[in-house]
């Protein structure tokens, strides 16, 4: 069986030399192609040289429709407007695409989850890390158990990272909430600040750090009158999401066109 020709989005940041090396480093799977934006320092240089490996004879460009000629699939941590429009180009392929950019409008999720039901087999997470999948699926029987339980979530990340809060710590905010059964648009705090009052009862709260190079802190707090549960997950190297998006292409290559997520993959969605 011919390996799955992937073309990387975001080929010169460091998640994009992650996705590169983790593509180097398993069987079934090859570079095809390396985006980047117009203009950026990457363009022209050798993706695997940029990701720490052996030149792979692959050069970073920013023509989105050459690169896509001949290609399975895209691994796509980009920026949203970007992956709206990869999104679009997968549905008239009718390619597989990886995304896991964050910092998403409504709107942008909308045409994604459009493109996927116009063709594209789309995985997208806030986090492509098995441990974080599972996590997300512990806290949200642990919301829908302790229904009286205040619910708090804090993240931490490196000081270059431009959203808050992160899309892991939405997506456990999602979590959470779907384990009250409400939306969490409508009960979440994202600030707070000055004389605010009792906390209001049913809401999800979230804290926002950065500082130095800290790839991924997240703890859900579920807080009694007599107890206290912490779930935690530190991420120590970008590996973990590498993996699981290289992963997610290998699965999503086998599935019919729609929208997924991570625990689509892993069979722990409902």
């Amino acid at each position: 069986m011919a390996d799955l020709k992937v073309v990387i989005a975001g080929a010169g940041g460091r998640m994009g030399a992650a996705n590169i090396a983790a593509i180097a480093a398993t069987a079934g799977i090859a570079l095809h192609a390396a985006l980047d934006r117009p203009g950026a320092a990457s363009i022209g240089k050798d993706a695997g040289t940029l990701a720490g490996l052996e030149g792979l004879g692959v050069a970073i460009s920013d023509d989105v429709d050459a690169a896509l000629i001949g290609a399975d699939a895209i691994i796509d941590f980009s920026a949203p407007a970007a992956s709206v429009t990869l999104a679009q180009k997968a549905a008239e392929r009718g390619l597989v695409h990886i995304i896991g950019t964050t910092g998403c409008s409504e709107a942008d999720d909308a045409a994604i989850a459009q493109a996927a039901g116009r063709g594209a087999r789309i995985v997208k997470s806030g986090n492509f890390s098995m441990g974080m999948t599972v996590l997300t699926s512990l806290v949200e029987q642990a919301a829908r158990a302790l229904a009286e339980y205040d619910i708090e979530i804090m993240e931490m990340h490196h000081n270059r990272k431009v959203d808050a809060p992160s899309g892991s710590a939405l997506m456990l905010g999602e979590a959470a909430a779907k384990g009250r059964d409400i939306a969490l648009k409508d009960h979440s705090v994202r600030v707070r600040d000055g004389h605010t009052g009792p906390r209001e009862a049913g809401t999800i709260g979230f804290a926002t750090l950065r500082g130095g190079n800290v790839i991924g802190d997240h703890m859900v707090i579920l807080a009694g009158q007599s107890e206290r549960i912490e779930l935690s997950h530190r991420a120590q190297d970008r590996t973990i999401y590498a993996n699981g998006a290289v992963r997610a292409a290998l699965w999503a290559a086998g599935q019919p066109a729609g929208l997924y997520s991570m625990a689509d993959m892993l069979g722990l969605a409902k």
